[in-house]
């Protein structure tokens, strides 16, 4: 990849202008998530740097981002980043799900090459099931498989308030870094969870992960 071509020769702004280029079409990879991350850091962008480590926590869940996160937001504590067993799982899917989705669409161009080379041999229903199944997975993971819709707290502060307007009564003040799990968005709010009770933050606190 030319991206990584550049980072090694530390053309870092060369790189970085290709990465964002992928980022923003959704073409992206943990390790080109770290690339993105040290050179935000190297140029003093600790925003950036905070939201692309956020990013790749998403795809691989692990304390030492935690760690590197707090150290570029100067935060003690942060919430929004615990992940169950089971959003684990659906995270592996999701940073495989090309792979997932490949492999089954492969199965399936068989099993219709196999049907078609039989033609009307097979009169019974079961040796349609397989396709049949097949088509319904890949539809499924294509249309329902998807990450966590996070959001990392950008704004310096954020106030995060019971109702979505200013006469809410004020849940929380927090500095960014913390991550919210965004429920719906209500003109320039977004509905999030916070501390395990439903609250709303301003969009422009707020950038989507």
């Amino acid at each position: 990849m030319i991206a990584d071509s550049l980072f090694n020769q530390r053309s870092y702004k060369e790189a970085m202008e290709i990465y964002q280029v992928n980022y923003q079409l959704g073409i992206y990879s943990p390790s080109m998530l770290l690339k993105m991350a040290f050179i935000a850091e190297g140029i003093g962008d600790k925003e950036s740097a905070s939201l692309y480590l956020s990013k790749y926590y998403d795809l691989n869940p692990n304390p030492q981002t935690i760690t590197k996160i707090k150290s570029l937001t100067g935060q003690n504590e942060l919430v929004g980043y615990e992940v169950s067993d089971g959003m684990r799982f659906v995270l592996l899917l999701v940073e495989y799900k090309e792979i997932i989705v490949g492999t089954f669409a492969l199965f399936l161009i068989i099993s219709l090459i196999f049907l078609w080379a039989r033609g009307n041999k097979l009169i019974e229903a079961r040796f349609y099931w397989p396709s049949v199944i097949l088509i319904s997975l890949i539809f499924l993971l294509n249309n329902f498989l998807k990450g966590p819709n996070t959001g990392l707290v950008t704004g310096s502060p954020t106030y995060i308030v019971s109702k979505p307007s200013a006469g809410g009564e004020l849940v929380d003040r927090v500095e960014p870094g913390h991550r919210v799990k965004i429920r719906a968005s209500k003109d320039v709010w977004y509905e999030v969870e916070w501390k395990d009770q439903i609250a709303y933050i301003k969009k422009e606190k707020v950038t989507r992960l």
